[in-house]
């Protein structure tokens, strides 16, 4: 199958149905990171023993299950991903993240009664099951961005998209750091984004769509002009999944070895932060969350940048598997060497801490436009099964990531105030980084792969592009 960009002209107006559904995408990875992120704030005030306000429940004896309730999110958040990935290709995705989404709301605004009612393993239970919702956002996400973006916008939707998540955790974490030092308490956090949450489910109901061809909303102009430069499955038929080409793809494993390598070096980074600038800062919570958020603030700031730059280097003649390693060794490389820097820094010289945390933070913002869109590239149509495969497996790392530390401190006694442990943690995040990235660069691909399309020729599955 081939696709040409030049088909239809770009619609003339600014803002069209296919906005709305950027805008919604964004705005539920902007809340789902904010769900599975508060806890990493919250937590401090659900176990000090010490509360200004006497009304609010805390529980000291949950201090030494911190870093399980960290890492139970991911629990549950890797189990269905590759199932949600096949059910939104055969069956669309549109009720699949709605009603995941309300359901794992309710399960977020549920922490503190299930926490006061069955203990910690009540928090560990819900955040599990919140976990277990959530799976479902990514595989149905890169589902509908490769049924609503043209080749030439990936790089800026896809970065868009999804660069609401570390924009979430910047709106989150100093609202949970806020709230948990008031009067109201740290259970308002969880009452407030289950509430957001469900909300978002219920509009996104009424106008979200699976494709532009079943939008009630969307002109022919704006239609036309989406479907010209995508590929979807031929004819409408079911393209059965190529299990056995996919995982014999050598460009399938570098985005699946980067995605795992990302996942367990930003996660690690994201639950521990607020640790590391607690126990080696010495910030209070206030500080500590508003401080926590600024290098995801930085993120989301580079990711619109880079995304610009990504997707023009494309139009410009630039191969999109070039395009791709370039950022995606940008949004690894950079961090890594950053994080070893850290190592090196004496806590009394906090503010050069904090400038290798966001540097390390920030330029990772380059992934979006490298290994993380580069499923699309691969094959349109298996996308979100793709996505769902590498979401999933690369969570284990996620789930593995905040028990590092416990690890670490088992391993060698230090303990979370000691130097030493933040600098084996920094140096091991460093490492993985390096290794993943040098691994994607030398097997990734910017073309649409053979078994895209079984019923195409393999020779024709590619897409074509004209200078704009």
């Amino acid at each position: 199958m081939t696709v040409e960009s030049d088909k239809a002209e770009k619609p003339a107006s600014c803002l069209g149905v296919r906005h709305i559904q950027y805008f919604l995408l964004f705005s539920i990875l902007n809340l789902a990171y904010g769900i599975r992120s508060i806890l990493s704030v919250t937590i401090y005030a659900m176990i000090d023993p010490d509360p200004h306000n006497r009304d609010i429940p805390t529980y000291p004896e949950w201090s030494d299950k911190k870093n399980v309730m960290l890492s139970s999110f991911f629990w549950g958040y890797i189990i269905l991903q590759i199932g949600v990935g096949q059910m939104a290709k055969n069956y669309g995705p549109k009720w699949l993240i709605g009603g995941a989404a309300f359901i794992g709301s309710a399960f977020c605004a549920l922490v503190p009664l299930c926490g006061h009612w069955f203990g910690y393993q009540g928090v560990v239970a819900c955040r599990i099951l919140t976990g277990l919702t959530q799976g479902f956002i990514y595989p149905c996400g890169h589902n509908l961005i490769s049924a609503w973006t043209p080749l030439e916008d990936r790089a800026k939707i896809g970065s868009f998209v999804y660069a609401g998540g570390p924009l979430g955790t910047v709106i989150s974490l100093p609202i949970a750091g806020f709230i948990s030092s008031s009067v109201v308490g740290w259970p308002v956090v969880f009452y407030l984004y289950g509430a957001l949450g469900m909300i978002w489910a219920v509009i996104w109901f009424l106008i979200g769509s699976n494709s532009p061809a079943t939008d009630k909303f969307i002109s022919k102009e704006e239609r036309e002009y989406i479907e010209a430069g995508i590929e979807s499955e031929a004819d409408g038929e079911k393209v059965p999944t190529p299990w056995k080409e996919i995982f014999t793809s050598l460009p399938f494993w570098g985005v699946l070895v980067a995605h795992c390598g990302q996942n367990l070096g930003f996660w690690t980074l994201l639950t521990e932060i607020p640790s590391y600038m607690q126990n080696i800062l010495h910030f209070d919570i206030k500080s500590n969350s508003t401080l926590s958020a600024l290098p995801y603030l930085v993120m989301w700031l580079l990711s619109l940048v880079m995304s610009y730059i990504a997707d023009y280097l494309i139009i410009r003649g630039v191969k999109v598997g070039t395009s791709r390693k370039i950022f995606n060794s940008i949004g690894l490389f950079v961090p890594a060497l950053a994080l070893i820097g850290l190592s090196f820094v004496e806590k009394s010289h906090y503010v050069w801490a904090i400038v290798l945390l966001v540097t390390a933070v920030g330029f990772n913002s380059a992934v979006f436009s490298g290994y993380n869109v580069n499923h699309i590239d691969l094959s349109p149509v298996h996308a979100g099964t793709l996505m769902g495969i590498t979401n999933s497996l690369s969570n284990i790392f996620s789930l593995v990531s905040p028990l590092i530390i416990d690890v670490v401190r088992l391993s060698t006694g230090y303990q979370e105030t000691d130097k030493s442990l933040w600098t084996i943690v920094f140096c091991i995040a460093s490492g993985v980084y390096l290794f993943v990235g040098i691994f994607y660069d030398m097997v990734a691909s910017g073309e649409v792969q053979p078994w895209n399309q079984r019923c195409s020729k393999p020779e024709d599955n590619t897409i074509k592009m004209e200078p704009i």
